[in-house]
């Protein structure tokens, strides 16, 4: 690989230098390292998977001789085109490297991770730039009986389907608010499931307020609506999920419409059997590395400017990290992010690329106009009972939430504390938008130290590394 070396230490570490780093092999990462590359500079492409193209163009593994991967996804021929560049390119890519911290070093950085499936063996990749392209993760609010076995997230409905050619179940329902509930729901039923029905929260006259910015959306909601009827999949708007029901797992939901205010309209519910519920309400953005590198932030998105800079000096991000957008929007700003961090590597002024910052543009218009039709209901927090667990890894309820509120909590530090909602496995990933909304205040940064959990001895041998540096 073109000027870029690898050696190992007494230790057993592996350590790679490159001039810019990429982190995460998604649309972004995989459009700003091609971009980059071909202005000249040596790219290292990281990644936790073991292959190549994130979420979004996610493949099943090798062994399961897949016939028409296709079938699965839209933008196939982009994928290709990106897959093939890649192969054809000088970029080296690292896949199965759990990044867990990113720290600023004499000339440049140095990105930590831990290889493979245990995620023990540590290793370094040094260089002078990196290019956060980290993505986004699941945002899913609890409802009464939503930690019973059969119940998945919408992206992890599909992930099983795209990597692993498997369904969660045989019937299910899909719910939640979100343009993504309509590609899983129509992928569901393509994959001979059927999907009793797809929930959605946000009413048709919601979107029709934000016509105009969505009217490139238009040709791909069509046909996601076309499959849809296609396999006569009901279709409840302004609709929600109240309750999961079941005793040792699921067997099915209960669901109710919702009026204008987003409050449940009593008398409204009605019984839908099922095995599987697949329930998301958007995505959130990853910023833990980007925080941990004293990035600035944009609410809950890492602030960037025009050429997709962070304000720390050499420090790129693009894609969903940056705000939630799509595929589209992540390799748009991807290309523009990686021209931009090439020339500043060879000390030139970034190429025109009029193309893709007219595409960024205009998509970042359209994601607005998403992420403010799909808000989810203002008044869910009503629905959560008090025995509803909220914190899945250290089994908070919301009724413990409430109790720290009356104790005096007016913040979720305070909530944290008292409850250790957020300390758990996942840090907080997954309760702490709705710990924030069940205590009245705004979802605020996490602000976590590392980007996973990182094994001790890891950690000792660093220390130690930099004692003797």
């Amino acid at each position: 690989m073109r000027g870029q070396t690898t050696r190992e230490r007494t230790t057993g570490e592996t350590v790679v230098q490159a001039e810019l780093v990429v982190i995460g092999a998604g649309p972004a990462g995989l459009a700003a390292s091609l971009a980059a590359s071909a202005r000249g500079a040596r790219v290292v492409l990281i990644d936790a998977a073991a292959e190549t193209g994130g979420q979004f163009y996610r493949q099943p593994a090798a062994g399961l001789g897949a016939g028409r991967p296709e079938a699965l996804h839209h933008q196939w021929r982009t994928w290709e085109r990106l897959r093939d560049g890649l192969a054809a390119s000088a970029v080296r890519v690292l896949t199965d490297h759990h990044v867990w911290c990113v720290e600023r070093a004499s000339g440049g950085f140095t990105v930590h991770a831990l290889l493979g499936p245990e995620q023990e063996q540590p290793a370094e990749t040094h260089a002078r730039a990196v290019l956060l392209a980290t993505g986004g993760y699941e945002h899913v609010l609890p409802f009464p009986g939503w930690t019973l076995p059969g119940v998945v997230t919408a992206g992890g409905a599909q992930a099983m389907l795209k990597g692993q050619l498997v369904v969660p179940g045989h019937r299910a329902v899909v719910a939640g608010t979100g343009p993504l509930l309509l590609p899983v729901a129509t992928g569901l039923a393509a994959a001979g499931v059927e999907v009793a029905a797809l929930v959605e929260s946000t009413g048709p006259g919601r979107l029709a307020r934000h016509a105009r910015a969505l009217t490139g959306k238009l040709p791909e909601g069509a046909g996601h609506a076309a499959r849809l009827l296609r396999h006569r999949v009901p279709v409840l708007t302004r609709h929600t999920v109240v309750r999961a029901r079941g005793d040792t797992r699921l067997t099915g939901v209960t669901v109710a419409a919702l009026d204008t205010a987003g409050r449940v309209r009593p008398g409204t519910e009605r019984q839908v059997p099922c095995d599987t519920l697949a329930v998301g309400h958007g995505m959130l953005p990853h910023t833990d590395l980007a925080e941990g590198l004293g990035c600035g932030l944009d609410g809950l998105a890492v602030a960037v400017d025009a050429e997709q800079r962070t304000d720390v000096p050499g420090v790129w991000a693009a894609g969903e990290s940056t705000g939630i957008g799509g595929a589209a929007l992540a390799l748009a700003e991807g290309h523009i992010a990686g021209c931009s961090a090439a020339a500043h590597l060879r000390g030139t002024v970034p190429g025109p690329a009029p193309a893709a910052f007219k595409a960024r543009t205009k998509l970042r218009s359209s994601a607005a106009a998403l992420d403010a039709a799909y808000a989810p209901p203002a008044h869910w927090p009503e629905q959560v009972t008090d025995d509803t667990v909220v914190c899945r890894c250290e089994e908070v309820t919301a009724g413990a939430v409430r109790d720290a509120l009356d104790l005096g909590a007016g913040d979720e530090r305070t909530v944290k504390l008292l409850t250790r909602a957020g300390m758990g496995w996942c840090q907080g990933r997954m309760c702490q938008t709705a710990v924030a909304g069940l205590t009245g205040c705004p979802p605020a940064p996490s602000r976590r130290s590392f980007a996973r959990p990182v094994p001790l001895g890891v950690l000792a041998r660093h220390h130690t590394q930099e004692e003797l540096s």
